[in-house]
């Protein structure tokens, strides 16, 4: 199975952004950030499965993520070093937690 996951010089800043919008996707980027590649089943969300499938899909989509099928598996992982050569600086304003800052 092949999954879509675009060039990032063709994904918009705004796109990004967007993606990066949302509390649930935002805990996802920090959680890979942090921990490098997942399997999509070990993320503690909580929202339903289709739910969580689906804010995988707008990540990998708007180019924040790649995902590796394996089997029936699924491993996430941050295309960090991609996204800080397109867009220098985002992912650690975005990963700053606020109240350390």
């Amino acid at each position: 199975m092949e999954l879509h996951e675009p060039d990032l010089s063709d994904v918009p800043v705004t796109a990004v952004l967007a993606a990066l919008a949302d509390d649930v996707r935002l805990r996802i980027v920090r959680a890979l950030a942090e921990d490098g590649e997942r399997v999509c089943g070990t993320f503690e969300l909580g929202v339903t499965k289709a739910t969580r499938s689906h804010h995988f899909k707008v990540l990998r989509e708007a180019g924040l993520t790649r995902t590796r099928v394996a089997g029936t598996s699924r491993h996430i992982r941050l295309r960090r070093d991609e996204l800080d050569r397109r867009y220098p600086g985002l992912l650690d304003a975005v990963l700053t937690d606020r109240a350390d800052a």
